[in-house]
């Protein structure tokens, strides 16, 4: 945002609960970060991390936003207790790929051994060094931004705008989208044991949007008040006038953004998506290799999923390695499942309570299943079987996210399909099948 653009929106720019949404700004892309390995050690690598927004390359500075002043100091002070001491900057993780030379030492855990008398600048003691480095040789210079302001403890009246971009967010998710926040509020709300919390809650989700509100209050027994408690904001310094800082209503401009809805990501891809595969012996192992291989080249990760760990014997006696039990893995792990054909193999998978599960969970996650045609009958096993299609056009499968058949070629095409659909959300209406 150019800095004369700073104050022609309808809200702050230095307010961290606001959003600036794409279609007023678009996204411009500045690189891309590979990651190419994952940690030798979670622990030394990952839960000794020191985030810190103060750790910074010269060339970037920082805003007056209050919230981000306030966290310049409290992530030194989590780091001091979190970490143990104030020479986290030292453990392996946080050190500096380039070497620092500065006066400072001691302190608890101090991995580093200084020579010399002098820890101060300037010094004779020491040749005078270290010594600051200079603007011009890459030291720490703050940007030389004009102010022209009072300082007083105050924010600008937009920061009071606590429901127009929440009007927002709601108004541009579908209808999945919406009834998952309705459900998810109902929830949270269910486990509050105070009814006039609830009753207040259901005023300031009236302020959002009327159809949120009445959603939830169903869901509560509890009807929605008319005239919400005020004022809204509780959150008001002692010498402060309430109502100056109660909530203000702005409507904006911009009703809705498709960037805000997950039902608008990319659907042309299987990267990076799980794909259980449930087989035991005496699995076809065409219908299984095919279909693992298509989807591994697609981008996929495949893992065999068996009622024991080592490997299966397909009909061919050929052996294919487990990646997991029917015991250690669960659906909401993977993103789709199959369920290859063989005769034996496809009884054993439909006697196994566990699999069985597996599968009317992933149905009712509104997952992509796919089966050979000689595993029909582990679908009619479940309990969507009843809402198993009549037929496997593509049009229907990207409907509903089942597919059955004996082309594995084909099979894979339309499973690869519907996986890159992500989810069917239609399958959510009846509500009927147990997990």
């Amino acid at each position: 945002v150019p800095e004369e653009d700073e104050f022609k929106f309808e809200f702050d720019l230095l307010d961290s609960t606001k959003l600036i949404p794409e279609e007023l700004v678009p996204v411009q892309r500045i690189g891309k970060m590979t990651l190419n390995r994952n940690p030798d050690n979670f622990f030394a690598e990952t839960e000794q991390v020191a985030f810190h927004i103060g750790h910074v390359v010269p060339g970037i500075d920082f805003t007056n936003d209050p919230l981000l002043q306030g966290r310049l100091f409290s992530y030194t002070d989590t780091q001091l207790i979190r970490l143990g001491g104030p020479n986290f900057h030292e453990i392996p993780i946080n050190r500096p790929v380039v070497g620092v030379h500065n006066n400072q030492r001691d302190g608890h855990m101090r991995q580093t051994i200084n020579k010399g008398k002098a820890s101060y600048s300037p010094n004779s003691l020491g040749g005078n060094d270290p010594v600051q480095a200079k603007a011009s040789e890459g030291g720490f210079t703050s940007y030389a931004e004009r102010i022209d302001a009072r300082k007083i403890r105050a924010r600008s009246k937009s920061f009071f705008d606590h429901f127009s971009q929440a009007t927002l967010f709601f108004n541009s998710q579908s209808d999945p989208e919406k009834n998952h926040i309705i459900d998810a509020l109902t929830f949270e709300l269910g486990k509050v044991k105070t009814v006039a919390i609830r009753e207040r809650m259901l005023g300031i989700l009236k302020q959002i949007d009327d159809s949120l509100a009445a959603g939830v209050a169903y869901g509560l027994g509890l009807h929605v008040p008319q005239h919400p408690e005020r004022p809204l904001n509780k959150s008001i310094p002692a010498d402060g006038d309430p109502f100056e800082y109660d909530s203000i209503l702005v409507e904006s401009s911009l009703k809705s953004s498709d960037a805000l809805s997950m039902a608008n990501t990319i659907k042309d891809t299987i990267v990076s998506r799980k794909v259980a595969i449930l087989a035991a012996d005496g699995v076809n192992q065409d219908s299984l290799v095919t279909i693992k291989s298509a989807l591994e080249a697609a981008g996929a990760i495949v893992e065999v999923i068996a009622p024991r760990l080592g490997v299966i014997i397909a009909e061919n006696d050929s052996e294919i390695p487990v990646d997991q039990s029917f015991l250690t893995a669960a659906s909401v792990l993977f993103d789709a499942v199959y369920v290859p054909g063989g005769l034996n193999s496809v009884a054993s998978v439909e006697a196994d309570a566990d699999a069985v599960h597996f599968l009317n969970e992933a149905f009712k996650h509104c997952k992509a299943i796919a089966a050979h045609e000689q595993a029909i009958q582990v679908l009619e096993a479940t309990y969507f079987s009843k809402k198993l299609p009549e037929e496997y056009t593509d049009e229907i499968v990207l409907r509903e996210g089942v597919v059955v058949g004996n082309d594995s070629a084909k099979l894979a095409t339309q499973f690869i399909n519907a996986i890159a659909q992500h989810r069917f959300w239609e399958r959510e209406k009846p509500r009927k099948v147990p997990a």
